[in-house]
């Protein structure tokens, strides 16, 4: 079996590259993206799909896990590589691997604001609340019409080791890092009053594996989460026990678009339990406590990014 992951390098891909090659030892594993590292150089955002189709026969993968995807940016750069990326892939594989299973990521933004006290299905109306939710969206309806053997996998908000600088957890590692055992330290944050499905990135990466080796077809879209939904103050709370932080914590009430937009958003596993037997195996202490551990020392580059102008964030 040969198995192609495009974008490999970053946070999801990463772990879903690692996961994939510790599960199938003796299975051909080649990686795809601009990295010079990469296996298979492409590039979802301009590449022509001939272009993609060619190095997609090249590689002649029986499965494709499509990792790629952008977070942050202005909308026309999260277009070119969440919406037109998933569309010119899909193009591609009907030309050079028509009969390849393709596991792509999508995001629990695509659902937009939620109801409290309710866990969104995949059959739940989607109406994203800004840039990111939409361009996913547009992703994943490519691929789910594009006739292929594909499923998206509609991930939640993913924590763990290594969780980047772009993410809540990843930024309040950071700096509680660079804070360290201060007892004056106030860090000072915006609004942590919405609610998030948090689910651990090794298990997004666990999930990817069964999709890729179930061996009868999936529905189109599956949730990938905790299914359950916790306040992002809890979450900011034990990650701060967990590094020993003695200081204060304030919230200033300036939060992120997103979070006074979709104050709480939780999805429905049922579907992923009923058809991949997946579920998380990881507690959110559990996950905190590998991305305090993973996460680095404090330097100046560091001291420099993270300053008090930016500790408002959620």
């Amino acid at each position: 079996m040969r198995i192609l992951v495009l974008g490999f390098n970053g946070y999801l891909g990463r772990h879903i590259t690692e996961h994939l090659r510790a599960a199938l030892p003796n299975t051909s594993l080649l990686t795809a993206g601009r990295s010079p590292t990469a296996d298979v150089r492409v590039d979802l955002a301009s590449d022509h799909p001939g272009r993609l189709a060619e190095a997609l026969a090249s590689a002649a993968p029986d499965a494709v896990v499509n990792c790629a995807g952008l977070t942050g940016g202005d909308a026309m750069a999260q277009a070119e590589v969440n919406a037109r990326g998933p569309a010119a892939l899909c193009a591609a594989l009907r030309q050079a691997a028509p009969l390849a299973r393709l596991v792509h990521l999508g995001s629990a933004a695509e659902y937009g604001p939620g109801v409290p006290g309710t866990r969104m299905t995949e059959s739940a109306a989607t109406c994203p609340a800004g840039p990111y939710g939409a361009t996913k969206l547009a992703g994943t309806a490519a691929v789910t019409t594009s006739g292929l053997d594909a499923v998206v996998l509609r991930v939640g908000n993913p924590v763990g080791p290594g969780a980047p600088l772009t993410s809540l957890p990843g930024r309040v590692a950071a700096m509680l890092r660079e804070t360290g055992p201060d007892r004056r330290a106030v860090l000072w944050l915006g609004d942590l009053s919405a609610f998030r499905d948090f689910v651990d990135v090794r298990d997004v990466a666990r999930a990817a594996l069964l999709a890729v080796m179930a061996n009868r077809p999936l529905p189109s879209v599956l949730n990938i989460s905790g299914g359950e939904a916790r306040p992002v103050r809890e979450l900011v709370r034990k990650l701060a026990l967990e590094a020993g932080f003695p200081g204060l914590i304030e919230e200033d009430g300036e939060g992120s678009a997103r979070s006074s937009q979709v104050s709480w958003q939780c999805s429905s596993i049922a579907a992923a339990v009923d058809t991949l037997g997946w579920r998380p195996s990881h507690t959110l202490d559990e996950s905190l406590a590998a991305l305090w551990a993973a996460t680095g020392p404090a330097d100046e580059a560091g001291h420099a990014r993270h300053g008090a102008a930016a500790r408002r964030t959620s």
